[in-house]
């Protein structure tokens, strides 16, 4: 069952709504002393339904949750798409592109309120496991690269991640001085992938990625790096790689 209510993120769009969704195991409701471990997912527009996404196209997050069992609650909220708002908000340092010009990150405050706000408001209402040992984060491109910072910065929050196509191109040396100044636990365990199809879409992709994974193993992180066969930038793509970075994640 997926639940759709409005929230505000005042910092970033003041009272404008958006959308947030909240995946429940279908034995939620029945086992009413149950309680689950907690992933959270951006780009919620895109998570459960096509005719919410963007291009037309889900990741189709509630049928694979149905069909596998899996018994885990999966949060979502739906981006700012005006204009150029989403790599803004999704990104957690400042940088400049030749495409888009120059961008103020604004990726800490959406993860302060992520953390501050929106993860005790779930934990108050629904039956969670709420320790850093039971919160996963996943996201794909920008939220990808959202996912990435989550899990090193905020280490003591997330234990887990899933950082799918993550966009590292927007500032690799920043990127790498962000995972190099982490206190990163040696239980933490995080998915990367990128798609053979995409990885040259931006020149910096493929030795950044390089880079980082090998600075992360230095962090004696628990890590599975995949490069997708025929992995394109999409969400048709994305869903296809679920129950993977499902099984690496050990959900």
């Amino acid at each position: 069952m997926v639940v759709k209510w409005d929230v505000m993120i005042p910092r970033l769009t003041g009272d404008k709504k958006r959308t947030a969704y909240i995946y429940l195991p279908d034995g939620y409701d029945a086992e009413a002393e149950k309680r689950y471990p907690v992933m959270y997912m951006f780009d919620g527009h895109n998570v459960f339904f096509d005719e919410d996404a963007t291009y037309g196209k889900s990741w189709g997050m509630e049928d694979y949750m149905k069909k596998s069992g899996k018994e885990l609650i999966i949060v979502a909220v739906e981006a700012n798409q005006e204009g150029n708002a989403r790599v803004t908000e999704y990104s957690p340092f400042d940088f400049q592109n030749a495409d888009i010009g120059k961008v103020k990150g604004k990726g800490k405050i959406y993860m302060k309120w992520l953390i501050g706000t929106l993860k005790p408001y779930i934990d108050s209402h629904y039956r969670t496991l709420p320790g850093r040992e039971d919160t996963i984060i996943a996201g794909s491109s920008l939220g990808g690269l959202m996912a990435l910072y989550a899990v090193t910065v905020h280490n003591d929050v997330f234990q887990r991640a899933a950082c799918l196509s993550p966009s590292l191109w927007v500032a690799p040396g920043t990127v790498l001085e962000m995972v190099a100044g982490a206190h990163i636990s040696n239980d933490t365990c995080i998915y990367m992938d990128y798609g053979s199809l995409e990885i040259f879409n931006h020149a910096a992709n493929a030795e950044s990625l390089i880079s980082t994974q090998h600075l992360l193993l230095t962090k004696r992180v628990n890590l599975a790096f995949r490069m997708v066969p025929g992995g394109t930038h999409s969400e048709a793509s994305w869903e296809k790689q679920i129950p993977i970075f499902m099984e690496c994640l050990g959900l």
